[in-house]
């Protein structure tokens, strides 16, 4: 549903969120980037535009892929910092800056951007658990942040995998290392049904933010409740600044509109602990299935879900967040549908590669042979940003020549991140907005598409792959 709601359907609550009280407000960046251009026919720029002339009083923030920004590859140094002096110009403030692997060579640009631009440069620890993962690893990665001048750390917990315990001692021991001063955040999933109580935990051992949902969108794959959170600390000695009149507006706003979105609203909507053996996040299970369906296999999910951690083990325990988990997961499909290894996605091999960056641990060699010959190139070990040539010109050249394009660094940066999406977008923007909510009377969507529209492509992906020495095309739905 996050990828489908428009902007007419949130103008109305933020007001009293701006009231309400949060330290901050994450609203952009993402998948709900994508989601503007791919589906809803807006501006994400005018986007961010609106949320902060609605919401002046509170911070706002994004998520940011560090060398990767928004898309699903790295970019040149200058694009980062450009794209980073445009968030900041057109409203955010804070930056929630991660790398999916943890190697912190990926964020240094993103962080330094950030600053220089007058931004909170927020460091992230994306968190996971395996043989080799454990609290002095990550406490070691949070002084590493710190000295790279980051403003506050977030631990990031997109799989709903920090248990209670794990929440305390993981707090506890950044606040131990790195000072008390130092700001240390919790964003934690809800879909194990757990990290209500790992919220807790954390606040007792000293978290100064975490990070919550409104009730009507929270739970399942989302995240825990503001409302629940605020009653929990109750007697506890601990308290929020959070106004629950204002809340409960928002909760209302939002029931009221859930309804013509259902056809969107996730089908996980109860407690999952299967995930704590596969580590999928919540976003992944039904993009998985739905990529079975298409090859044949809908009824093979359970193996899919066995075969998750042990191509996770042959890259070296990676986290699995975007686009790692995207990566993993799709070639766990591929070695369910076709044969362990017998067909490699380029971007799976570029990660056996180092192209990626540098794994938490030691990759499978049977494996990185498999890439290598499959990528028809050689490991690497240096910052994979190192390699790239400056390319803001060749982009800006690409996205001047589209139809629609306006000639804003916005607009360029736009096609940069998504050039498959952008030409289209760009040429249909004129039509404005598109509101994917049906009346739930009529059935029919609020905004209709113009005539001869058959609808919104949503451009599933097609993967050319390498077969007993023959070329085959895979084709998976993206992920939403």
């Amino acid at each position: 549903m996050a990828t489908r709601l428009g902007i007419d359907d949130m103008i109305g609550a933020c007001a009293d969120l701006d009231e309400a009280g949060f330290w901050s407000i994450e609203c952009w960046g993402g998948a709900t980037y994508d989601a503007c251009i791919r589906y809803l026919n807006e501006d994400p720029w005018d986007r961010l535009r609106t949320f902060k002339s609605l919401m002046p009083k509170t911070p706002l923030q994004m998520l940011l892929r560090g060398q990767n920004l928004l898309g699903y590859r790295h970019y040149e140094d200058e694009v980062v910092q450009r794209f980073c002096q445009k968030s900041v110009e057109n409203g955010i403030d804070i930056f929630r800056i991660f790398d999916a692997l943890n190697d912190l060579r990926n964020i240094e640009t993103s962080v330094r951007a950030v600053r220089t631009a007058g931004g909170h440069a927020q460091g992230t620890i994306s968190y996971t658990v395996s043989p080799i993962h454990t609290t002095e690893m990550f406490v070691d990665q949070a002084r590493r942040l710190q000295d790279m001048g980051i403003d506050s750390i977030c631990i990031k917990d997109m799989a709903a995998l920090i248990k209670p315990q794990a929440a305390f001692d993981l707090v506890k021991g950044i606040k131990d290392a790195c000072g008390k001063e130092l700001r240390v955040h919790l964003h934690a999933h809800a879909t194990t049904g757990v990290t209500l109580v790992s919220l807790m935990k954390a606040v007792e051992a000293g978290v100064d933010c975490v990070d919550t949902a409104i009730s009507s969108m929270s739970l399942g794959p989302g995240h825990n409740p503001t409302e629940s959170f605020v009653e929990m600390l109750e007697g506890t000695g601990y308290t929020t600044k959070v106004n629950q009149e204002k809340i409960l507006r928002v909760k209302e706003h939002f029931s009221e509109v859930l309804g013509r979105y259902s056809e969107y609203q996730s089908k996980v909507i109860g407690v999952d602990t299967e995930i704590f053996r596969s580590q999928i996040p919540g976003g992944m299970l039904s993009n998985m299935e739905n990529q079975l369906r298409q090859q044949g296999g809908g009824d093979r999910i359970k193996e899919v879900l066995e075969e998750i951690p042990l191509v996770r083990k042959d890259t070296g325990y990676v986290p699995l967040v975007t686009p790692t988990s995207q990566i993993v997961g799709t070639q766990a499909v591929l070695n369910v549908l076709m044969g362990r290894y017998a067909v490699l996605t380029g971007e799976f091999a570029d990660l056996m590669l180092g192209y990626y960056g540098e794994v938490p641990g030691e990759k499978n060699p049977e494996v990185v042979e498999f890439a290598r010959a499959h990528a028809a190139k050689e490991p690497i070990t240096c910052r994979p940003a190192d390699l790239m040539k400056p390319e803001w010109q060749k982009l800006r050249s690409a996205a001047l020549a589209l139809s629609g394009c306006n000639g804003t660094d916005e607009d360029v940066l736009t096609y940069s991140m998504f050039p498959q999406v952008a030409p289209k977008y760009f040429a249909e923007r004129h039509e404005g907005p598109r509101n994917l909510g049906k009346d739930p009377l009529t059935g029919a969507s609020e905004t209709h598409p113009p005539e001869g529209h058959q609808g919104i492509i949503t451009g599933p992906i097609t993967y050319s792959v390498t077969m007993s020495g023959r070329q085959h095309k895979v084709t998976v739905a993206p992920y939403q």
